[in-house]
C-alpha cells in the first residue's frame, strides 16, 4: 500500500511541477474565462437588468467561468495520456512496479489538483464581481471545483483510454463542449430553455457543477439562491444530492476508465 501511495504522491507532484514551470501557459488557460467575465460579462450587464437574475449578469456568471477555468486543464488530462501513449512515455510508467489502476488513479488526482489550483486562481477575483473576500464562501467554492474538477478529469480518462489517437479526442470535444457549456447554466437560467433542453441539462455533469458552485455562493449571499438551475421533475434536488451526483458520475466514469486500462497495450 505504501507503494501505491508513493506513486500517486509521485504523480501528482510531477503535475504540480509541470504547472509551476509552464506559467505562461497557464496564464493563457486563464485569458478565456477572464475575457468572458469582464468583456461579455461588462456587455450583457447592461442589457440584462438584475431583477431578471436578482443579482448583476458578472456575479451570476462567476461560477460559470470557474466551471470553464477547472474544465480546460482536465480536459488536457485526457489528451495528454493519449500523446504519452504515443509517444512510448506512457509504457516506461507502466514498468513501474504498482498496479495499472493506482497510475491512473494518480493521473486523476494530478489533473484534479492542477484544475482546481488554477480555479482558485479565478476566485480571487470574486472581489471584483460584487462577492466578499468570505473564508467559509472561498472555502465551499473551492471545495466545489475540487470535486467538479475530479468529474471532468475521470471522463476526460474514460474518454481518453477508448481512443486511440488525439484527434479524434480533440474532435469529439468541439462536438460536445459547446453544447455541455451552453446547457450547464452557465451563461443564462436554465429556467429560460425549453422543456427538451432542460432535461438535456439535468444529464450535463456541468450543470450540477455550476449549480454547485452557485449554490454555494446562496449559502453566505441568500439573494442568490433566487436563480434556479438544475431540476428533477420541477424541484432543485438538495445541494448534496448534487454533490453526490457528481462525485458518483465522477467515480463511475473513473472505474470505467480503469477497466480499459488494465488491458494489455
Amino acid at each position: 500500500m505504501r507503494g501505491e501511495l508513493r506513486a500517486v504522491h509521485a504523480l501528482v507532484h510531477r503535475d504540480l511541477l509541470r504547472l509551476a514551470h509552464q506559467r505562461v501557459h497557464t496564464a493563457l488557460m486563464l485569458i478565456q474565462p477572464v475575457l468572458y467575465l469582464f468583456v461579455l460579462g461588462g456587455g450583457l450587464a447592461a442589457l440584462i437588468p438584475e431583477a431578471a437574475l436578482g443579482v448583476g449578469y458578472r456575479t451570476y456568471l462567476f461560477p460559470g467561468m470557474l466551471m470553464m477555468t477547472v474544465q480546460g486543464p482536465a480536459i488536457m488530462v485526457g489528451i495528454r495520456l493519449i500523446t504519452d501513449r504515443q509517444s512510448g512515455y506512457l509504457r516506461e510508467l507502466l514498468m513501474a512496479p504498482v498496479r495499472r489502476s493506482t497510475l491512473l488513479l494518480g493521473v486523476c488526482a494530478g489533473g484534479t489538483a492542477v484544475a482546481a489550483v488554477q480555479g482558485a486562481v479565478l476566485l480571487t477575483l470574486a472581489g471584483a464581481v460584487g462577492l466578499p473576500y468570505d473564508p467559509l464562501l472561498l472555502a465551499l467554492l473551492l471545495a466545489g471545483m475540487v470535486l467538479a474538477s475530479f468529474t471532468i478529469t475521470a471522463l476526460s480518462l474514460a474518454l481518453a483510454v477508448s481512443l486511440a489517437r488525439a484527434e479524434m479526442f480533440h474532435m469529439l470535444l468541439g462536438l460536445v463542449m459547446m453544447p455541455l457549456l451552453f446547457l450547464s447554466g452557465g451563461f443564462f437560467p436554465l429556467e429560460n430553455l425549453p422543456g427538451w433542453a432542460r432535461t438535456l441539462a439535468a444529464g450535463n455533469p456541468l450543470a450540477y457543477g455550476v449549480d454547485l458552485l452557485r449554490r454555494s455562493i446562496a449559502v453566505r449571499e441568500p439573494h442568490h439562491a433566487a436563480v434556479t438551475g438544475v431540476e428533477w421533475f420541477g424541484s432543485r434536488p438538495p445541494l448534496a444530492l448534487e454533490a453526490g451526483v457528481l462525485v458518483t458520475i465522477g467515480v463511475l466514469a473513473l472505474l470505467w476508465a480503469a477497466h480499459r486500462f488494465a488491458r494489455p497495450e
